[in-house]
């Protein structure tokens, strides 16, 4: 007997067709045949979500700033608050 291998689940799970009609199966008999779809677009929906989520966070990361970047602005308010003494020196 030949068995194809499943490009989904037979490649990363060792599954064969024979596995896959039992598994099925079960899901029906536990869930019914009208349930099915629900969860399966409740299961696609998360997924959707949880990668709108990552991509977001990915976002945010990007939007941090950079070590130089931050360097830089330290950089100009020591010499903010350098004149701003310099001025208070000199009115005193």
């Amino acid at each position: 007997m030949t068995v194809i291998p499943s490009p989904l689940l037979g490649s990363v799970l060792g599954l064969g067709g024979p596995e896959l009609l039992i598994i099925l199966a079960v899901l029906i008999l536990l869930f019914g045949a009208t349930k099915l779809p629900q969860l399966a677009k409740g299961l696609g929906q998360s997924i959707k979500e949880f990668k709108k989520a990552s991509k977001e966070s990915d976002a945010e990361d990007a939007k941090e700033p950079t070590e130089a970047e931050l360097k830089a602005q330290l950089a100009a308010a020591k010499a903010e608050l350098a004149a701003a003494k310099g001025k208070n020196s000199g009115n005193n």
